[in-house]
């Protein structure tokens, strides 16, 4: 093996002097010269010859295009030289300096290069790539444990960011739409693969403030890096392989009609939702384009037309037909803020050109997000009504159950089930989850265990929280039930209070969150004892809806949605999924309002209330602190300092997380917190849902005279 590396060094070095020695010499040159068999008998006077690998794939890439302007566009400069702003990707010679394999200090390129090299094969390998696993992105964040692929992304990652584009506004010193001298548009380069396929992480695209966006898109395993897709020589992408997956693709176009089941929204608005995501991204750059130049007429006072192969791309549309002709010559410098984020995206859109497959979801909502900000300056706006800028729950990447660890760097072992794409496959294979790197929501593969036949992981039981095993009798609800189960029970709740009296303070004491959406708990009740169940009280157990109780008989398995057509067979006023909300299936008052007609939906968010209301009497008149409450901030429970009910922005923060509970108030704000964050919980199981929410308020010595504390299920 030894004997084999030294081999191929030698003839790496060999080749590298080669195109050293002869500078502009074409590629089939350094072929003859490389590789030539000698046509009589061996003379042992006669030169080595050496046979370079992968030589002939490498000759045919773009990589190796001597001609082309990639590696000439410096040839006419005087001096003829390639700035070093330039050198690390436009020639081997700057690459080998940033690198510092030609000894000098690396992570720079130190002098100005002359044109005539390539892209060779000891840019590639050599001593300083021999361990890269690391690359800076232009925003200045880090990506580590890259492997191989961290080669190709020192040159595939663009030269502009987020950052830059920020710096460049806040130098300029402009208001959002006020034109200014001081802004030029910022170029974010060619084929920044690299800054699309890891979004967020490394934000090469503009990200505006307050939202959030995809991170790396990993596709699946053994195709989640650019040499996972790409021949490493050639760089062309290895459609036999894609074929496996994605059918009828033969050549790259075909690449284009792809689109899989998880893509469920309607992105650009166009109403098919069958095209392949190439086109729904081309479909947002018309109507960006479309934005940007409405903006650039109506705000900056001056029309903007665009070439994508011509530098600066933008220019005045002197005679305002909507196009770059000959007579646009002058580069556009009616540049507000506003519109070079727009603009900035646009062009970060259109220059990578695979940027469906890269990370076609980051991109969508790059464009998105453009379209929104130049709508809210222009008077003709661009209607997004039909438009999606994420998907369903399961594949919103942007979204915080995905997004919540960026900054950390990896999703722990307690979370990772749940909020990864491979937790749920390793916690099935292995019975335990270890930390894993943040994902864009969940995989085909998280699923299925084949992706060809697309079948899914049988799962014969679930454990839920309290302990219990449950078979629900069909493997694919067992499933979901895996992480549809909450992560706390009534039973968690009783270890924790121990043998503390009901209103007893106590320092060991904490709220625990039951998590969200929990609705495999719900449906089977006691029997998975999700919310807190008061002794000696009886509870329903798992709520038989008659023909429709798999997970998929009520909720569509890739948009998560419910089937609301599946709800019209029985309940005939059901029309849209809001009219679920209405449907009650007896008369009895249980909230006390005396309306009986009511959906079963409203009975319970009243009982809701009517927890809500004694708990906040409890804290602050038995234990003497008040307590508001915010369901969208972690840990949710916070001290009342003013006293009016609500919780304050000023109140919600760690520091003033309520921590004066007592075992009765900890019980009543499970149940609520329990009720509120299973938002189908009036389906799932409404009667077990009623019955915690009656006895919390019992408990708490609220009023239950007028209510009704249901007793099962007909049958049960």
């Amino acid at each position: 093996m030894r004997k084999q590396l030294f081999v191929i060094g030698v003839a790496l070095l060999l080749f590298s002097a080669l195109l050293l020695n002869f500078g502009t010499a074409s590629a089939a040159d350094a072929t003859q010269n490389a590789s030539a068999a000698p046509a009589q008998e061996a003379d042992a006077t006669a030169p080595m010859t050496v046979t370079v690998p992968f030589l002939e794939e490498w000759m045919g890439s773009p990589h190796a295009d001597a001609a082309s302007e990639a590696f000439r566009h410096w040839d006419e400069e005087d001096p003829a030289e390639i700035p070093v702003e330039c050198a690390k990707c436009h020639s081997s010679t700057g690459y080998l300096d940033f690198l510092g394999a030609d000894g000098s200090e690396a992570g720079a390129v130190d002098m100005a290069v002359a044109p005539g090299t390539v892209v060779d094969c000891v840019a590639c390998h050599n001593s300083g790539t021999a361990g890269k696993d690391s690359v800076t992105m232009p925003s200045g964040l880090v990506l580590s444990n890259l492997g191989d692929e961290s080669r190709c992304m020192e040159c595939h990652q663009g030269r502009e960011s987020k950052m830059s584009v920020d710096q460049a506004i806040a130098d300029s010193g402009a208001d959002l739409d006020t034109v200014t001298a001081d802004l030029r548009f910022r170029n974010i380069h060619y084929y920044a693969a690299a800054a699309t396929k890891y979004g967020t992480l490394a934000k090469g695209g503009y990200e505006y403030d307050g939202k959030t966006y995809d991170g790396n898109f990993t596709h699946v395993e053994g195709y989640e890096t650019c040499i996972g897709c790409h021949s490493s020589h050639t760089l062309e992408v290895k459609l036999a392989e894609c074929a496996e997956c994605h059918d009828d693709v033969e050549a790259v176009e075909d690449l284009r009609e792809v689109r899989k089941d998880g893509s469920t929204v309607d992105y650009d608005g166009d109403g098919d939702l069958e095209e392949g995501i190439y086109y729904e991204v081309e479909g947002l750059q018309q109507s960006l384009f479309a934005a940007i130049q409405a903006y650039a007429s109506e705000v900056a006072g001056a029309p903007i037309a665009y070439n994508p192969a011509a530098y600066p791309y933008f220019f005045a549309d002197a005679n305002a037909d909507g196009v770059h002709d000959e007579g646009d010559t002058e580069s556009f410098a009616g540049w507000t803020p506003r519109l070079l984020k727009a603009a900035y995206n646009y062009q970060t859109s259109i220059k990578d050109g695979g940027q469906y497959v890269h990370g076609g979801k980051y991109i969508i909502q790059l464009l998105f997000d453009s379209i929104e900000d130049l709508n809210g300056a222009i008077s003709e706006q661009v209607d997004m009504t039909a438009m999606s800028r994420i998907d369903s729950g399961h594949f919103a990447g942007s979204e915080e159950a995905f997004r919540h660890w960026d900054e950390d760097g990896a999703v722990p072992g307690n979370c990772a089930k749940c909020h990864s794409d491979v937790g749920l496959p390793t916690f099935l294979s292995e019975g335990v989850n270890i930390s894993v790197t943040p994902s864009n929501g969940l995989a085909c593969a998280t699923c299925h265990d084949d992706l060809e036949e697309y079948t899914r992981y049988e799962v014969e039981s679930v454990r839920f929280p309290s302990g219990a095993v449950i078979d629900s009798g069909e493997p694919d609800t067992n499933l979901c039930m895996n992480c549809h189960q909450g992560r706390e029970s009534g039973v968690s709740v009783d270890r924790l209070i121990g043998d503390l009296e009901a209103d007893a303070q106590s320092e060991t004491l904490r709220f625990l969150n039951p998590h969200y959406f929990a609705a495999g708990a719900t449906r089977h009740g006691s029997e998975a004892n999700g919310a807190y169940q008061y002794a000696d009280k009886e509870y329903v157990g798992l709520f038989d809806h008659g023909n429709v109780n798999e997970c998929s008989d009520c909720h569509q398995t890739h948009a998560l949605v419910v089937d609301s057509e599946t709800c019209t067979e029985c309940h005939e006023e059901v029309e849209s999924v809001e009219d679920m909300q209405n449907v009650r299936y007896n008369f009895a008052d249980y909230d006390g309002d005396g309306d009986d007609q009511e959906g079963i939906y409203f009975e319970i968010q009243d009982m809701r209330a009517a927890v809500w209301a004694a708990a906040q009497a409890y804290a602050a008149e038995t234990v003497g602190t008040g307590i508001a409450y915010d369901e969208h901030a972690h840990p949710y429970f916070y001290v009342d300092t003013n006293g009016n009910g609500s919780a304050d922005e000023d109140e919600v923060n760690r520091e003033n997380a309520f921590a004066a509970w007592t075992p009765r108030l900890l019980r009543a704000a499970y149940n609520y917190q329990y009720s509120g964050k299973d938002p189908g919980a009036y389906v799932h199981n409404p009667q077990y849902i009623m019955q915690t929410l009656y006895d919390s308020l019992e408990d708490l010595g609220g009023d239950v005279s007028v209510m009704t504390r249901p007793t099962g299920y007909e049958g049960d």
